[in-house]
C-alpha cells in the first residue's frame, strides 16, 4: 500500500514528498554513479513525487547521453548544492509508464527502521549495462 513519505537533504534546503510502497521493492546498482554515492532508490511514478522546497538549491548532474540506460534517455541526478546530498533522480522509461523519480530511500525522514529493514532490494548490474540481472557480487552495495 502506498504511503506518503517526506524527505530532505542533510541541511534541509531540499524537501520533497513521495507516494511509494516500499514493499514493491527498492534497488541498488553498481554503475559508476550509484556505486560511488551508495544510492538506494525507490521509484515514484505517475506524479507520485512532489518537490516541496529547494528547486533553487538543486544541482543537476547528467553524466551520459542515456544510450546505456534501459530507456535510452539520460537520467538526471539531483543533489543539494549546499550540503551535497543526492536526494533523487529523474528520468523517463516506457517500462515504468513514462516519467519517474528515483527517490533516495536514505533521504526519507519519516521512514522507520523496520520499514527499511523489510524493504526488498533488487540488485542491478549497471556496470555491465545489464539492468535486469544482479551483479555477481552485490554485498558491498
Amino acid at each position: 500500500m502506498k504511503k506518503t513519505y517526506h524527505g530532505s537533504c542533510h541541511c534541509g534546503a531540499v524537501r520533497f514528498e513521495c507516494d511509494i510502497d516500499l514493499a514493491d521493492g527498492t534497488s541498488k546498482c553498481n554503475c559508476s554513479i550509484c556505486r560511488k554515492t551508495r544510492f538506494w532508490k525507490a521509484i515514484a511514478t505517475d506524479g507520485n513525487f512532489r518537490l516541496v522546497q529547494g528547486a533553487d538549491a538543486l544541482s543537476d548532474y547528467t553524466f551520459s547521453d542515456g544510450s546505456k540506460n534501459p530507456s535510452g534517455q539520460p537520467i538526471h541526478h539531483f543533489f543539494c548544492s549546499i550540503c551535497g546530498v543526492k536526494t533523487f533522480g529523474r528520468g523517463s522509461m516506457e517500462a515504468l509508464g513514462g516519467e519517474f523519480h528515483a527517490v533516495n530511500v536514505a533521504c526519507l525522514d519519516d521512514v522507520t527502521d523496520e520499514e527499511l529493514a523489510a524493504a526488498p532490494v533488487d540488485y542491478q548490474d549497471g556496470r555491465a549495462d545489464n539492468w535486469e540481472r544482479p551483479p555477481a557480487v552485490a554485498g558491498y552495495l
